[in-house]
């Protein structure tokens, strides 16, 4: 256990002298694949000791136990010949494993982790070093296993400082506050259409571990989960952290949760739950804008997953997910019809605007959480599921300017928010409305503009390019749509 609490500097602190290692991403990237063999074959060893007939896709030679693990100090391989078996044996065999339609889950998820997985360390040497000490995890003793998750939490939440990967990690503050307005139920069925590294879906699981009693309860927990990731890493990354909360089917898919055509979804594609960070800031190509019905075929890949989520939430069905400010401001027509649609067909009832620095270093771009179910009965334009929206913003905690690595969002930020939650009431700060009720109507009338609420005394935001400029698109769009709007307005009058 006291190997534990430093495992992530000894690897940093070895793999910092590897040629071959090119900043924590690739650290990270690196560090994933061993991982995930690490703990996969633990699972094999309880899933032989399970099934009598059980037999591995991995050949012998490639399993963990064969070629990474050392029965005493200095038998193992290493140096070259260490680097030779993994570029030429290893990693070969693992990407050309034989997986067919009929090959189960728990099997076929080696061949996916390994499609698009590198092998960066240049050094044998080195290499020994790391296998020894992931080698060195009990991950079959309970304690040990429960307190390297914790370990492995802290190696998905570097991933916000390490370059553009931080887009796959939400902070555990956020999920966990989301997971638990969910309140998840056992039997109900999660989502996550980009589900990145998994943090919604453990902070699903740790609401319903408390309420596994049974044989029958453990089978609806481990079923409860679906996720999909277009990115490798990320992917690699999820699976084992599935693994490592005792998930042994994982359902999740590496994919592009985009590029199926929305209404073919039947009953059997939609979920109880869907929590999502929805991926933004990207532009998708006329391709995939196809596979939406022509007044939601936006190009902004966060409206696409909007659209998405509604055509895959349950009847009954409850989401929360987080979204930028653009899509609460944007008038163009397409966020203008997924608007619409959500406030006609769906009950948007909360909406909760979070501080600017949430996911720094990431993203300065302002997110909010929109909390909406959908109803057993469709509403209509005449009887909207819609009737009133709470906003809610979310201030910075007493003591912070912003948030940052050495000072990331806690759970016990969002403690004013839960209290407000359980007695909604209108809130006013300065003259500004801190937390307000809107109707359907007046929600309409604002041109489905719903940037209420927001933060009227911050300091002007200095934004990154990438986000400056995703920024100006978007107010440009809306403001298009409305010289649109008023022009054709124009056009009418004259024509009558």
């Amino acid at each position: 256990m006291a190997n534990i609490s430093n495992f992530v500097k000894r690897i940093r602190d070895i793999m910092r002298n590897d040629a071959g290692i090119n900043g924590d991403a690739q650290r990270i990237e690196q560090m994933s694949w061993m991982l995930f063999l690490k703990v996969y074959d633990t699972k094999e060893a309880d899933w032989e000791f399970a099934e009598e007939d059980y037999k591995s896709i991995i050949p012998d030679n490639c399993k963990w136990s064969s070629w990474a693990h050392e029965e005493k100090a200095g038998d193992g391989m290493t140096g070259d010949t260490l680097l030779d078996f993994v570029n030429n044996t290893l990693f070969p065999t693992l990407k050309k494993l034989e997986v067919t339609p009929e090959t189960p889950v728990k099997k076929a998820i080696v061949k996916t982790v390994f499609e698009d997985a590198n092998n960066y360390m240049k050094d044998g040497v080195l290499l020994r070093q790391v296998l020894c000490v992931i080698d060195e995890l009990d991950l079959g003793d309970y304690e040990e296993s429960h307190a390297f998750g914790d370990i492995y939490e802290s190696i998905l939440k570097e991933l916000q400082s390490a370059g553009s990967s931080g887009e796959f990690y939400t902070p555990r503050a956020v999920t966990e506050f989301m997971a638990e307005r969910i309140a998840p139920k056992l039997g109900e069925t999660v989502a996550d259409f980009a589900c990145g590294t998994g943090g919604f879906l453990t902070s699903w699981l740790k609401q319903l571990e408390d309420k596994t009693n049974s044989a029958e309860d453990v089978l609806k927990y481990s079923s409860s989960i679906y996720g999909i990731e277009k990115k490798p890493f990320p992917y690699t990354l999820c699976i084992t952290n599935m693994l490592l909360h005792g998930i042994d089917v994982p359902r999740i898919y590496h994919d592009n949760s985009l590029q199926y055509d929305v209404l073919n979804y039947t009953d059997d594609d939609r979920f109880d739950v869907i929590l999502m960070n929805l991926p933004y800031g990207g532009n998708e190509k006329s391709d995939i804008k196809s596979h939406f019905p022509s007044d939601l075929a936006s190009s902004e890949t966060a409206d696409l997953f909007m659209s998405v989520i509604m055509y895959r939430l349950k009847k009954n069905g409850r989401a929360a997910v987080i979204i930028p400010d653009g899509f609460l401001f944007g008038t163009d027509n397409a966020k203008v019809a997924i608007k619409k649609k959500l406030l006609t067909e769906f009950n948007l009832h909360t909406v909760i605007r979070m501080p600017s620095s949430v996911f720094a270093p990431y993203t300065s771009i302002t997110t909010n959480i929109l909390f909406f179910n959908r109803p057993k009965e469709q509403g209509t334009a005449d009887n909207p599921a819609t009737k009133e929206t709470w906003f809610y913003r979310l201030d910075m905690p007493e003591g912070y300017k912003h948030f940052s690595k050495t000072k990331p969002m806690k759970i016990e930020h969002f403690e004013e928010a839960r209290i407000w939650w359980e007695n909604r009431h209108e809130i006013e700060e300065d003259g500004f409305p801190k937390a307000k009720k809107y109707t359907n109507k007046e929600l309409t009338d604002l041109g489905y503009n719903i940037d209420l609420c927001g933060y009227p005394h911050e300091e002007e935001e200095i934004l990154a390019p990438k986000d400056l400029i995703a920024r100006y698109e978007e107010k440009r769009a809306s403001l298009n749509a409305e010289i649109d709007s008023v022009l054709a307005d124009i056009t009418r009058i004259l024509g009558e």
